[in-house]
């Protein structure tokens, strides 16, 4: 399937770059999830260990100072342990079973990071602490706000994909696009990249049209990149109905072959209306907070495309 991505989605038109400190960022990431026991055996580590978090974020933000690099590669390590829990090991067969995991992870984020009692939640509760808690003690109270809401979010949508598998539902397009932006955590990762830059647009400038417009179509771009160089794997044990090419082979009736290449003419659409608009916003504005708020959607797009071309995990 990755042979498929690579000749049917157009290459992202925006420089490869990747942090000096990368290597570095993913042996210390591993050392905090073993710390946090996020993973307690050699499968697992193995399984953590491929899917390059640090990979993914060292490209995204290859400027970023250390610590903000470890902070993002941390919440990559992070979700991709909450994934694999609920898509390889059942966690998320069923909204009755993730249902009690998520609500102490909800009780986590309505501290925000604050001192007191310890957490709920166990390992994953522990360490969402920790990472609120570092978010915090940068000093950005807006941008915390904005990613435990969309911390929130996404745990919430996973719900949603629990209840699709109990009852064998496949989402119709437009619902699936909607959510996908949701479960693939995209919103609390561009906030981490935004606090790498140091310099996020102020919430008057974030809510214009433009900006809105310009963010959702990077975090589509993200995620159906990722549903295409990921539908091989995900669909080898049986179809799974959370990817774009399943909600639209559903939908059309049309088969595989069809829905594949649909989904990369979507892609391929949406990343060249991102150019055209991304590139509309830079010659109108010299702002450094907007360059910086566009120059992380697009390395973000750049990143999960080539990390999506070498990560083992797709594989």
């Amino acid at each position: 399937m990755r042979s498929f991505a690579v000749s049917a989605l157009d290459e992202p038109p925006f420089p490869t770059r990747r942090h000096a400190g990368t290597d570095l960022a993913a042996a210390q990431s591993l050392g905090w999830a073993q710390a946090f026991g996020l993973i307690t055996n050699g499968r697992r580590m193995h399984r953590l260990r491929h899917a390059a978090a640090a990979e993914l974020a060292g490209r995204t933000c290859p400027d970023a100072p250390a610590d903000r690099l470890r902070l993002l590669t941390d919440l990559i390590t992070w979700l991709f342990v909450v994934d694999d829990a609920c898509d390889d090991d059942g966690l998320g067969d069923a909204p009755t079973r993730l249902a009690p995991v998520v609500a102490d992870l909800l009780d986590v984020l309505d501290r925000h990071g604050a001192p007191g009692l310890a957490p709920a939640g166990g390992p994953l509760g522990a360490a969402l602490d920790d990472l609120c808690r570092r978010i915090r003690a940068h000093g950005h109270p807006p941008l915390l706000l904005r990613f435990v809401g969309q911390l929130r979010d996404y745990l919430l949508a996973l719900l949603w994909e629990a209840a699709n598998r109990e009852h064998g539902r496949v989402p119709g397009v437009a619902e699936y696009v909607s959510l996908r932006r949701h479960t693939g955590a995209v919103h609390p990762a561009f906030t981490l990249t935004d606090l790498a830059y140091d310099a996020p647009p102020e919430a008057d400038r974030r809510v214009e049209p433009a900006l809105v417009d310009v963010e959702t179509l990077a975090a589509d771009l993200v995620c159906w990149c990722n549903d295409l160089f990921s539908y091989g794997k995900e669909n080898r044990a049986g179809p799974d109905a959370h990817n774009l090419v399943s909600a639209i082979a559903a939908e059309t009736g049309r088969g595989e072959p069809a829905a594949l290449r649909a989904a990369a003419e979507r892609f391929n659409r949406a990343l060249a209306c991102y150019a055209e608009r991304e590139a509309a916003l830079v010659d109108a504005d010299d702002d450094p907070a907007l360059r910086s708020f566009l120059a992380a959607r697009r390395n973000w797009v750049r990143a999960t495309y080539d990390w999506s071309l070498r990560a083992a995990r797709y594989a």
